[in-house]
């Protein structure tokens, strides 16, 4: 269930707001908006569960194309589930597999029932359709399963976006008649490129089906940022006002802001973690290269107002120094670091549309670099 407690009008054309909104999963409850740290393999890269809750995660992300390849249906089950198999007891939203289907492109075919797949990991051949992705979802357990979609690329002629519109609702109405973990959530993925009338068509084909939540898809695939903007004001004014928004694969803290005041309730990305094991760190007024040479005698935390274990304990120059060694623990301190930021940054997010003041927050969220 979702509920909507504060909305803060910013856009002068009225048909937005940043939404302030509680998501109740048996496994807790989700303070939106909200973003959600990436951990693809059962794992978000580098840091285990306790430093996620201990960062304040609410709610991470996995990805159902990888865990069935990998350990697979068989070795999920009988562990129990994914929560189970990894020791985390908040929620999981799971990706079906239809971003694969956009970023492994040379190594599939897409059928009208689903996508043919060469593994990434062997090469073997296999088959996941909408029926294939909610079977996996279901056995790993996940409090909310993603429509198997077909996330399109960018540029794509308006043809190729018609005929991927149609096959994203085929999809997702199969997708919808499949049976669920207990108490599994489902949400439609609106798809559309860059085309308002297709985004708009396959929004309200998906309301019109009935979903738990809707997400917008097929943004973040290279597109320039005007266009990932406009993907969401294609969509979002389509969307139930009832239903969490989830724009997928955003991270960039400006984008999210702006995605926010267009009325997007959840989030997800790897920038936090890849961007740590690159040797950045993000901080409430920008990333900071933490390999440069003049953080070699920087015996200051990574970020002095940081509560994160890293900043409490250690220093930009030791971290930089693991960073250049090729030592584990220095990815795996700023990771601890970079999620943290993200939560704090979030959380002041809700504060500010709680308190009015989102439209002050976002102005200062502009001056981030």
């Amino acid at each position: 269930m979702f509920t909507i407690s504060h909305t803060q009008s910013i856009l002068s054309d009225g048909r937005f707001a940043a939404r302030r909104g509680v998501l109740k999963t048996t496994r807790g409850e989700i303070q939106t908006p909200v973003f959600m740290p990436v951990g693809t393999q059962a794992a978000v890269k580098s840091v285990e569960p306790r430093d996620l809750a201990e960062a304040r995660a609410q709610i991470i992300l996995g990805n159902t194309y990888h865990l069935f390849l990998r350990p697979g249906d068989a070795i999920m089950r009988a562990a129990g589930g994914l929560h189970k198999f990894m020791s985390w007891d908040k929620p999981i939203l799971t990706d079906s597999g239809g971003f694969q289907v956009f970023s492994l492109a040379k190594i599939r075919k897409i059928r009208d029932d689903g996508v043919e797949f060469a593994s990434h990991i062997n090469g073997a051949r296999f088959f996941m359709g909408p029926r294939e992705s909610m079977a996996t979802q279901r056995t790993l357990g996940s409090d909310i399963a993603m429509c198997f979609d077909e996330c399109i690329p960018y540029p794509a002629t308006q043809k190729y976006a018609r005929d991927s519109v149609a096959k994203t609702l085929r999809w997702a109405r199969v997708c919808a008649e499949q049976e669920r973990a207990p108490h599994q959530a489902l949400f439609g993925i609106v798809q559309g490129g860059v085309y308002s009338d297709l985004r708009e068509q396959c929004a309200k084909g998906l309301v019109d089906i009935g979903f738990d939540g809707y997400a917008i898809g097929g943004v973040s695939v290279g597109e320039p940022e005007e266009e990932l903007i406009k993907g969401i004001e294609d969509s979002a004014p389509h969307l139930p006002a009832d239903k969490p928004r989830y724009l997928m694969g955003v991270g960039d803290r400006k984008q999210i802001v702006e995605a926010v005041a267009r009325g997007v309730d959840m989030f997800d990305c790897v920038m936090p973690t890849r961007h740590a094991r690159n040797g950045s760190a993000f901080t409430d007024y920008g990333s900071i290269p933490i390999k440069a040479g003049r953080y070699k005698d920087g015996f200051s935390p990574v970020e002095e107002s940081c509560p994160c274990y890293c900043c409490r304990n250690f220093t930009r120059a030791y971290i930089r120094h693991l960073l250049n060694a090729n030592e584990i623990l220095g990815a795996r301190l700023l990771t601890i670091h970079n999620i943290t930021s993200y939560m704090r940054f979030m959380e002041r997010l809700r504060a500010s549309i709680d308190n009015g003041t989102f439209d002050a927050f976002r102005r200062e969220a502009q001056q981030i670099t």
